[in-house]
């Protein structure tokens, strides 16, 4: 079980935060500071695995107590909680695990904390993406890719919360991640197998189901698709 602390300058936040980790069975300790000065004297004392931020505090700000935590010899994995993305990039610049956007969604959250808990189990940092949306800069999660649709020069990464548009081509994202687990299905697809639910031999075309879009496979890449899928105890079905 992990300990966490909460930080948020606005107590009911805090409240609301510390309640939904506290019904995670994941969870053990859940401590709780309202400003900055209490959160680094919290932090101070040990014992705490992680820590859920906001960035916009009075004083010390999210970013202030990341970067302090950043520079001790045993930092705790660090979950930014905040109202907007402006910040987005340099929240993992100081390799913050997460960054969740308010309301905290309970399953977002269980994302988060399952990630935390990969980390201390010794699995490997996340791959970061650098992706515009709306003018914004963002910071998303290889992992979080379900699949990739090639449109021309671009590529678009869908997850499941959103779409994001990047200049790469399909070609070189097949290759540059070949070994994260991400297979061509079609001339337009780019899948990731860990997504991958079901494979269809349909009248009408092979078809694979990944997080919850149906996607087509060609007759050229349909024999290393069922392979790798059968792999991992996926098999067709009519």
């Amino acid at each position: 079980m992990i300990n966490v602390l909460v930080v948020d300058d606005e107590l009911p936040a805090v409240e609301e935060l510390a309640f939904l980790l506290g019904r995670d069975e994941r969870i053990g300790k859940v401590l709780r500071a309202t400003s900055g000065a209490e959160a680094l004297t919290a932090l101070s004392a040990g014992g705490i695995d992680a820590v859920f931020l906001d960035i916009h505090m009075p004083a010390v700000s999210g970013l202030e107590i990341a970067a302090a935590i950043a520079r001790s010899s045993n930092p705790p994995s660090v979950v930014f909680v905040t109202a907007d993305e402006d910040h987005a990039l340099a929240a993992f610049e100081l390799a913050a695990v997460d960054y969740l956007l308010k309301p905290v969604r309970t399953e977002r959250l269980a994302r988060s904390v399952g990630r935390i808990c990969e980390l201390r189990d010794g699995g490997a940092a996340p791959e970061m993406i650098t992706v515009d949306q709306g003018g914004t800069t963002r910071m998303i999660r290889r992992d979080d890719v379900t699949y990739v649709q090639a449109q021309g020069d671009y590529a678009r990464l869908h997850t499941a919360d959103a779409s994001y548009l990047i200049r790469v081509p399909l070609a070189d994202l097949e290759q540059q991640w070949a070994d994260a687990g991400f297979i061509r299905t079609h001339r337009s697809y780019l899948v990731a197998l860990k997504h991958v639910s079901s494979m269809k031999l349909a009248a009408d075309g092979p078809r694979v189901t990944v997080a919850g879009a149906g996607l087509p496979i060609s007759r050229r890449h349909l024999p290393i698709v069922r392979e790798k899928l059968e792999a991992t105890r996926i098999r067709p079905h009519a």
